[in-house]
């Protein structure tokens, strides 16, 4: 039996949230002995920004991919806006599609078509008129900063502005829900933080959920609002981006995050023992209003002499300050890193004990 069905049996979400763009629930999807996505349960609501993070292999490409109707789950629910897509023959599919816009790594542009063709050519496919179509894509290439680049071809244009014009072409048919597939992973740094720019901007201007895939924490910390992890086929932890960098959960997101949160300086790390009997190396995570006040001085004022700054520092994501301080305890009594550790954690702080300096007895 088919268990594809028409549009006209399209179901809807029993409880669905009308500001839900994306809902999934349960979603599986099994290449031979191989979860690719084992149980994936998300919403994303209107307006937001979410970044789906995790390394090569996770299960991202697969999860984009049921996103936009291109594989098809073995089990488990995928809603666009209220409407079920995971049994949608190919014809029922092609109306939601165009609801879900999508930029690529390598901005798949045809090389012999101009700027506004490129732009325009889903709305041509939809069966949108030349002027009408044309009129699109010059506001949207005017929307992406390339109106000057209208007549020329692809290989004119730098890698920023061939992503920029992919952007535009993602937006022709106006979609509510925007995929992009490790869109900036090809760019250099500065570019990457131009087009990093520009989607914060048509987010902001134009109400548009854009769901980022990438394997880059830098670029979740830019401009999402919220972050799921995924590792082997699972989310593994998933909030608001500021609270996730300040108090990760999980061993994937740790080490994900590692590149851009401070960390012990090599010549301290290398010389930790795990034996007491020297300095302790405590590492201490917060945020909010703790984490630029009066932490350390209250510290001193109740235990004298007890630590000593030895690195760290104050970020701020989302608006929220974001802090990791690595201090050194010493060992006046037995009793004094388990005073420090109480005090910190009274106030807020995930406190680790990294291990004991052994060169500061």
């Amino acid at each position: 039996m088919n268990s594809f069905v028409s549009a006209s049996a399209v179901t809807v979400s029993a409880g669905q949230d009308a500001q839900e763009v994306v809902r999934l629930i349960d979603v599986r999807r099994q290449f031979g002995s191989t979860a690719a996505l084992d149980g994936i349960s998300l919403t994303v609501p209107k307006g937001e920004i979410l970044g789906i993070i995790g390394r090569s292999g996770a299960g991202k490409s697969t999860l984009i991919r049921c996103l936009n109707g291109l594989e098809r789950p073995d089990s488990g629910e995928i809603y666009i806006e209220g409407h079920s897509i995971g049994r949608l023959d190919e014809k029922a599919l092609q109306p939601l599609r165009r609801r879900v816009g999508m930029i690529f790594q390598h901005f798949n542009l045809l090389s012999a078509k101009t700027v506004e063709d490129n732009v325009a050519l889903p709305l041509k496919i939809a069966g949108i008129g030349k002027v009408e179509r044309l009129r699109r894509a010059h506001e949207l290439l005017d929307l992406v900063g390339l109106a000057a680049k209208a007549r020329s071809y692809p290989s004119s244009l730098s890698g920023g502005q061939k992503q920029r014009v992919g952007i535009a072409r993602a937006l022709a048919a106006r979609p509510a829900l925007l995929l992009s597939d490790e869109a900036t992973s090809a760019l250099d740094p500065e570019t990457t933080r131009s087009i990093l720019a520009l989607l914060k901007d048509i987010n902001q201007k134009l109400g548009l959920t854009i769901v980022l895939i990438t394997h880059e924490m830098e670029v979740v910390r830019s401009i999402a609002d919220r972050v799921a992890v995924i590792d082997a086929g699972r989310i593994v932890e998933e909030g608001k981006v500021w609270s996730v960098f300040a108090n990760p959960q999980a061993t994937i997101t740790r080490s994900l995050l590692s590149g851009i949160r401070p960390k012990l300086p090599d010549h301290i790390a290398a010389r930790l023992s795990p034996a007491t009997g020297a300095a302790a190396i405590l590492s201490i995570d917060l945020a909010g209003p703790e984490a630029e006040g009066s932490l350390f001085a209250d510290l001193s004022a109740a235990l004298p002499h007890s630590f000593r700054l030895v690195h760290g520092g104050i970020d701020h994501i989302q608006n929220q300050p974001v802090a990791r301080f690595f201090i050194a305890v010493g060992v006046r009594d037995a009793t004094l890193q388990g005073k420090v550790q109480h005090f910190l954690e009274a106030r807020g702080a995930r406190v680790e004990v990294l291990g004991y300096d052994t060169d500061h007895v």
